[in-house]
């Protein structure tokens, strides 16, 4: 199901968020006030503008608040960070994910009401994405700009069958390479292994094929 997403900030990391989901096919805004660093990413989402985040009237009018989730990936500048988390808050946008810079400043942001803080440096753009869209998906690591390894939650879609009758590899042209459970974690698990609901699945695979997978699991979609 698409969601509306608004990425503030379009530096390295608001980018990256903006770009993967553009690219799992939800509906992004991309605001920075930076005309030159608009105009030379007009194609990374469904529309890109030039806009003051700190401007209450300006966010207002892009209608912000109606946006499942906005995310403030504002660079260096901690006060512009803070101010717009608190506009968007009061706005109601109900989830507002934001890029600290440090502890102290993530501490002022949760009191504000952010819903989450993220720090670039631990959390890749691309992997709070996935995050963002899909809550099964607990981590998601990019081996390259084609393959990736993700680890998802088993629905009830999944419970009871075991990894021949899934025939993963055959359906969706990955690879499960763990099953995690509360009790234990089945390394190279064999083709009798039976899946449980709320197993945690360690998959590895082409992205375009994870994401076929990513839709099965969740919404059984083939």
């Amino acid at each position: 199901m698409s969601k509306q997403f608004a990425v503030i900030g379009a530096g390295r990391f608001g980018l990256s968020v903006a770009k993967t989901l553009h690219e799992l096919e939800h509906e992004v805004l991309v605001i920075d006030k930076d005309e030159e660093r608009i105009q030379e990413n007009m194609n990374v989402a469904t529309q890109v503008v030039q806009a003051d985040s700190t401007d209450e009237m300006a966010l207002k009018s892009l209608g912000v608040r109606n946006f499942d989730v906005v995310v403030v990936a504002i660079g260096q500048d901690i006060q512009a960070s803070i101010l717009t988390t608190l506009i968007l808050k009061e706005l109601g946008v109900e989830t507002v994910v934001v890029k600290a810079q440090n502890q102290n400043h993530a501490k002022v942001l949760y009191k504000i009401g952010a819903s989450k803080v993220v720090f670039p440096e631990r959390d890749m753009g691309a992997r709070v994405a996935h995050n963002l869209v899909t809550p099964n998906i607990l981590d998601f690591i990019e081996l390259s700009d084609e393959y990736s390894i993700f680890e998802i939650i088993a629905s009830e879609k999944l419970a009871g069958k075991d990894l021949v009758n899934l025939n993963i590899r055959a359906r969706f042209g990955c690879n499960v390479m763990a099953i995690k459970n509360t009790d234990k974690i089945n390394i190279a698990p064999s083709a009798k292994d039976v899946i449980h609901e709320g197993d945690i699945m360690v998959v590895i695979g082409h992205n375009d094929d994870l994401k076929k997978f990513q839709d099965f699991v969740i919404n059984g979609k083939r």
